[in-house]
């Protein structure tokens, strides 16, 4: 074993992994790269030819650099996990009304599982990926915060890693901008790596219909939502639609159905089929409740609490007041907030440090 320590890396093939991998190797550090098989895209019946984290051609690109650098590099098997829980989970949310977050799930309570268990077998102290966040440990709390690079920032995805799992976790490219990570890429001779494109699919669904993946999942899906109807907050009846759970909150496009100016998809309530539409206006809502909360950078919480919070991935954030009632926060917003939706993950920042975050449970007005 090398002076640094072995390390255990997660390799999906991509140029982001494999730079972290790298760097690492370069630092003096025993890497083991490992691939998770997450996903067999024939199984989900789509046309699209298999790309991403899964697919073999990816497999292939993170083996060939783990050769050129003398890294041990194993493929791991989580289909089975992977399937029964995050797929399963996928499925029931959108059958809830809700929009899932299948990326966020996978991390908490699949991959870093399955990346610290081999890590255990193999002697590994640490795991590394390719995220661009950093990772501190302060007042003995171990604390994600922001990428340097705030435009490839990912600490959003990260809010439910435990304690535990972060004691034992780094990332490499978290002090770099990606344009750094292509540059470094190049200079290693990795030219047909640094000029992948990225993927940004879920996994499990690389053709992006996500409405075609439940329509062969879902035994008598269609038959069973067809012809609800879209109403408006009052409950006017406006048209019908294909089904609850073919739409998502703030959605526009593809709702085939003309009012005379553009509508969005507000509530849906999959007790009654209906899909609520109205104006981009009506989008907008100054409160949420959020389940299920994990937090980070602290213990408990001195409440209420200014942060800084965002309810999707590509979301700037918007200041709140936050006070926690049991295992739920209550968010007040001090400007409005545009598609708040059910079952996709509000992150709480103070600064750049995610205090913490969950799962929205509703959106409310003040």
């Amino acid at each position: 074993m090398s002076k640094k320590g072995r390390i255990l890396v997660a390799m999906s093939g991509g140029i982001d992994s494999t730079v972290a991998a790298v760097l690492l190797a370069e630092e003096g550090y025993e890497v083991i790269g490992v691939t998770m098989k997450t996903w067999d895209y024939q199984n989900s019946g789509g046309s699209k030819k298999e790309t991403g984290c899964c697919s073999l051609d990816s497999i292939n690109d993170a083996r060939t650099i783990a050769v050129q650098y003398g890294i041990h590099h194993l493929i791991l098997d989580i289909r089975d996990e992977f399937g029964d829980f995050v797929i399963d989970n996928f499925i029931e949310e959108y059958l809830a009304g809700r929009t899932p977050n299948p990326c966020v799930l996978c991390n908490t309570h699949i991959k870093w599982e399955a990346l610290l268990k081999r890590a255990n077998q193999l002697d590994c102290e640490y795991i590394a990926t390719g995220h661009y966040a950093q990772i501190r440990n302060e007042n003995n709390r171990f604390v994600v915060s922001r990428g340097l690079d705030h435009n490839k920032d990912q600490s959003y995805v990260l809010w439910g890693l435990s304690q535990e799992s972060m004691a034992r976790t780094t990332f490499p490219l978290g002090g770099f901008h990606k344009t750094e990570i292509r540059q470094m890429a190049l200079d290693r001779g990795f030219t047909e790596l640094a000029k992948k494109s990225e993927s940004y699919e879920i996994c499990f669904v690389p053709d992006n219909d996500y409405r075609g993946f439940l329509r062969r999942r879902v035994e008598g899906l269609e038959e069973r939502v067809d012809g609800g109807l879209f109403v408006n907050r009052e409950g006017k009846v406006l048209g019908k639609h294909k089904g609850y759970p073919f739409y998502t909150i703030g959605q526009r496009k593809g709702l085939e159905i003309a009012l005379g100016e553009p509508m969005f998809v507000l509530e849906i309530n999959p007790d009654s089929n209906t899909v609520v539409l109205g104006r981009e206006e009506e989008l907008k809502r100054n409160g949420m409740w959020v389940r299920n909360i994990n937090l980070q950078k602290y213990a408990s919480l001195e409440l209420p609490m200014e942060s800084l919070t965002k309810v999707r991935y590509k979301d700037a954030g918007t200041p709140a007041l936050i006070t926690q009632e049991g295992n739920r926060m209550k968010v007040d917003f001090h400007s409005e907030v545009k598609g708040i939706a059910p079952g996709q993950s509000a992150v709480f920042y103070e600064g750049n440090d995610v205090i913490g975050g969950g799962w929205i449970q509703s959106s409310y007005e003040i």
